[in-house]
């Protein structure tokens, strides 16, 4: 035999064994195609995950700055700081009771 005639043509061989196991090809680019979707939920599902969190933590600092407006909204309702704002402020006094008048509706 001649040196020719033990060569081998390697590409020629895998291409051929290749037509002969078509079903082998469909599995492998199935494989492929399924490894590429898990790599790609993985990826959505953790941007989901980091949106998730920052929605939380947006919901933290809007409940933190729900309860301070809703303490200052009690401090500047208080009776007494009202009533200190009218008397200096708008120099307004409550009116002695014998000066007070009754109006009766019929």
């Amino acid at each position: 035999m001649s040196k020719s005639a033990k060569r081998i043509n390697l590409a020629s061989l895998i291409g051929m064994d290749l037509l002969h196991h078509p079903f082998r090809i469909l599995l492998f680019v199935l494989v492929i195609l399924s490894a590429a979707g898990v790599v790609l939920s993985t990826h959505h599902n953790r941007q989901l995950a980091i949106v998730l969190e920052s929605l939380m933590q947006e919901r933290d600092q809007l409940d933190v700055e729900w309860r301070h407006l809703i303490l200052e909204q009690s401090v500047l309702t208080e009776h007494n700081r009202i009533e200190t704002i009218v008397s200096k402020k708008l120099d307004m006094q409550r009116p002695d009771p014998d000066k007070e008048i009754v109006v009766r509706v019929r």
